[in-house]
């Protein structure tokens, strides 16, 4: 997990002096960073040189190599003393004969240091001036209290710096007021650090609902696995969410290690379960893909035996039966079954191929047969009509010829047969009825029935003629008027 980046700078004041006689007003550059303290000596020495006397220094390398490092660079301020603040501080102190510098504090006098070979004005300004800049760190506090990314390590280091500088400073000036101030930037602090925390409560918060969302969007996907499920899709989404993850590491803060571990096996356990199901998936389709292939195996042998078969109607059946099986197996991989489906199709198109060649020399002969018969039906066409017996017992002979000659030809196309065989039909059927005709009328038992039928209608006509005669209804006398005329119509027809 990507830790939160916390930087912790010991914020306190180096300050820069000269140990010179004091003027109407000098600048002291306060700097935010490491703090570089002088060493005064407080016991009496003897006679001390000038060496001995506090002189301006820089941080020594040690002093830079220990600065924690941040993520700004340093702050400046620029501190202005005047001589009047000079003056104010130097009321709270005095120096002896000897050099040695006092502070009062309260009702007490303390000794803060000694400056000798110096000027009492001097020695007293160096210490005023060194209440001012403990001033200065008090009022650089203050204000870094107000920033908005102070945290609470920096607070805590600076108080205790403070504290220790404050505690007796080795300084001439309002120990009260500094020690007041101090107590000040201590409840300040404190009440900053307090909403330090209640901020960090309120990030922690958003991040770690924030990271529940992730993980709640995992384990939706995780419940939502079934049949039907984008295997591919899911993978993508799954691998987004865990890039969130980490992105949301990288870039929020840290949150509590028992709630981060608890998120984690949350999201593990869904991506686990995903993995699971995945991996299950995978062999069941690795299972259905062998039996598939197998399947398809055994259909390329079985159509590798008939493809050279010419049985075309049956072999043609088996085909489509061999198909349907084929669509039924399943799919074998994308790539084996193109490979497989490419064995299947060059069986099948070796015997398909054959059938249609058989079938284009077929058509070929069939077309010529067709050509022949049409010539046979422009002779048997010409046969009728036939205006007696005889002409039409001389008809049958040539057309029996003509129909004896049509059957040793073949087979036609299909589209063709209909049309030829019926035209053939019809001139057998107009021979025939010239032959039946004549055969009515040379039949004893047609003419038996004949007789005997004109008979009755010549009585049924008899007996009409006398109901009309006696009929006074207009009606039935039409009606009956009507029924003879259709039986003369017989009668007439039978003669």
């Amino acid at each position: 997990m990507a830790d939160e980046n916390v930087t912790t700078p010991e914020n306190t004041t180096e300050i820069t002096e000269q140990a010179t006689a004091p003027a109407p007003e000098e600048t002291v550059v306060v700097e935010e960073t490491t703090v570089v303290e002088e060493t005064v000596a407080e016991a009496p020495t003897p006679a001390p040189t000038p060496a001995a006397m506090p002189k301006p220094h820089a941080p020594s390398p040690a002093a830079f190599a220990k600065k924690t490092p941040q993520q700004h660079a340093p702050k400046r301020s620029t501190v202005t003393y005047s001589q009047a603040d000079v003056t104010a501080a130097e009321a709270f102190g005095r120096v002896d004969d000897n050099g040695t510098v006092f502070v009062r504090e309260g009702d007490a006098e303390r000794e803060v240091g000694q400056f000798p070979d110096a000027s009492k004005e001097e020695a007293l300004a160096l210490y005023a001036r060194r209440y001012l800049d403990l001033k200065a760190k008090l009022d650089l506090f203050a204000n870094r209290l107000k920033s908005a990314n102070v945290k609470n390590r920096e607070i805590d280091d600076t108080l205790k710096t403070l504290t220790e500088e404050t505690a007796e400073p080795a300084v001439v000036g309002d120990i009260a007021a500094i020690k007041a101030q101090f107590e000040e930037l201590k409840a300040e602090a404190a009440a900053k650090k307090a909403a330090i925390a209640e901020a960090r409560k309120a990030a922690m918060d958003k991040a770690v609902a924030e990271r529940t969302a992730i993980v709640e969007k995992a384990e939706a996907l995780a419940a939502s696995l079934g049949d039907n499920t984008n295997w591919r899709s899911t993978a993508d989404k799954f691998r987004n969410l865990f890039e969130q993850w980490q992105e949301h590491q990288r870039t929020t803060i840290r949150i509590d290690k028992a709630d981060a571990d608890a998120l984690w096996k949350r999201f593990s356990q869904a991506r686990t379960t995903f993995n699971q199901a995945r991996r299950k998936w995978a062999q069941a389709r690795d299972n259905e893909r062998n039996h598939a292939r197998e399947a398809k195996e055994a259909i390329i042998a079985e159509a590798n035996e008939i493809k050279d078969s010419t049985a075309w109607g049956e072999t043609s059946r088996k085909f489509n039966e061999l198909m349907g099986r084929w669509k039924q197996a399943g799919r074998a991989g994308r790539n084996e079954d193109d490979a497989l489906w490419a064995r299947f199709r060059e069986a099948a198109d070796t015997f398909f191929n054959a059938r249609q060649a058989d079938r284009d020399q077929t058509n070929s002969a069939e077309k010529e047969n067709l050509s022949r018969k049409e010539e046979l039906l422009k002779q048997a066409e010409a046969l009728v009509p036939v205006a007696d017996e005889a002409a039409a017992k001389k008809a049958r002979q040539a057309l029996a010829a003509i129909q004896e000659e049509w059957d040793q030809i073949g087979y036609v196309p299909r589209e063709a047969m209909h049309r030829i065989e019926s035209r053939l039909d019809a001139v057998d059927r107009q021979i025939k009825a010239v032959e039946d005709a004549a055969w009515k009328q040379t039949d004893p038992e047609a003419d038996a029935r004949k007789s005997s039928f004109e008979v009755q209608l010549t009585a049924q006509l008899a007996e009409l003629d006398e109901k009309i005669a006696a009929e006074i209804d207009p009606k039935k006398k039409a009606a009956l008027e009507a029924e003879k005329a259709t039986k003369e119509q017989w009668l007439n027809a039978i003669r």
